[in-house]
């Protein structure tokens, strides 16, 4: 239990860490960590085979082609890099303290269910193990894929200034 109170703190600053560094090849690194840990999460989870893709694609594949990425794009000057780090600090500012204050809430007045991992069956069927068996595997799934998605949108959006 406490292994498991560790990692998910680690995951949570390392997720922090990455949203709010202002050089792409930190936030790039922060992804590729809290993207590991995770996976090292889902394996205590007794779902390596979640663990390897997740390792694999998004802490490997992915880094990848984010590192690829962040090398064809240009320099910004150390002006404009100081104004651009100065108006992200200020804009999520706020959002270690909210994060610190609603876990402590949660831990405080919330009683967090316990959730059982269903019994080991000899299922050779992929599809009734991802669809009777691993809800939660899929629930977690979906919404990394919406993250993924809405963080690639904000990061390609144009600005209108």
């Amino acid at each position: 239990m406490t292994l498991d109170l560790i990692l998910l703190s680690v995951l949570l600053l390392s997720a922090i860490w990455t949203v709010m560094t202002i050089r792409l090849v930190h936030s790039v690194v922060g992804l590729a960590l809290t993207s590991a840990i995770l996976a090292a999460i889902m394996y205590r989870l007794n779902s390596p085979l979640a663990a390897v893709f997740e390792l694999s694609v998004c802490s490997g594949l992915i880094s990848v082609i984010f590192i690829t990425t962040v090398s064809f794009t240009q320099r910004i000057s150390k002006e404009r890099f100081i104004v651009r780090r100065r108006e992200r600090l200020l804009r999520f500012l706020y959002l270690p303290f909210i994060i610190i204050i609603v876990g402590l809430l949660l831990v405080r007045y919330l009683k967090i269910p316990q959730f059982s991992l269903p019994c080991l069956a000899q299922v050779t069927d992929v599809r009734l193990v991802l669809w009777n068996m691993r809800h939660l595997d899929l629930l977690g799934q979906a919404v990394i894929i919406i993250a993924g998605v809405f963080g690639v949108v904000v990061f390609f959006k144009e600005s209108n200034k």
